[in-house]
């Protein structure tokens, strides 16, 4: 048996249509004044079967927009004109291959797992060296530092990485928040070093 949901109708009790002098259930949902946006979702109105129809007959999604603007609504591609940030030209620069640079997807897949394979070889470096243990050079890795850090040169890159990767500076994109996450955990480990005291 299908679920109810599957049809529309969200079954609640006390809930009212909402269309002037009816007495039937609102059991499903319209839009309401304010639409669904960046602030969450919108208000609902709540109708009977009846007067859902008869409000979904008079819905005009194109209400308010220019010819032009409904052209393009009907567009086969509307919605992905715009590049996104994995297809930049400027894609990986920060964080592995630029994939502009490259002919061929797997020859920019090798070229990033060369970098993750080198940046180990550096960590390990850094640890016989004696003055980190494995896991703070690893997290220097993730700060982008070598072995020769000190504290004040830890704190500014810090500074440079969170403002570089946080979502306030990215316009609200989050594609950032794991390397944020590694540079904060990083740097929590690396403050605390006795290496950097």
């Amino acid at each position: 048996m299908p679920s109810p949901r599957f049809h529309g109708r969200v079954e609640s009790a006390g809930r009212g249509c909402e269309a002037p002098g009816c007495r039937e259930a609102g059991e499903f949902r319209a839009p309401g004044r304010r639409p669904h946006g960046f602030d969450g979702p919108g208000e609902w109105r709540w109708f009977c079967l009846d007067h859902v129809r008869e409000f979904n007959a008079g819905y005009d999604w194109f209400e308010g927009m220019s010819a032009e603007e409904i052209l393009r609504a009907h567009s086969p591609i509307a919605g992905w004109e715009r590049e996104s940030r994995a297809f930049r030209p400027t894609a990986g620069i920060a964080d592995g291959p630029r994939w502009a640079d490259y002919a061929d997807p797997l020859d920019a897949i090798s070229a990033r797992a060369r970098g993750i394979k080198s940046r180990a070889e550096r960590a390990a470096r850094t640890a016989m060296s004696g003055r980190f243990s494995k896991e703070e050079a690893l997290a220097l890795e993730v700060m982008g530092l070598g072995s020769d850090t000190d504290r004040t040169r830890l704190r500014r890159r810090y500074s440079e990485l969170v403002r570089r990767y946080h979502p306030d500076r990215n316009g609200g994109d989050r594609a950032h928040e794991a390397q944020l996450t590694a540079v904060v955990e990083a740097y929590q480990l690396l403050r605390n070093s006795a290496a950097l005291a």
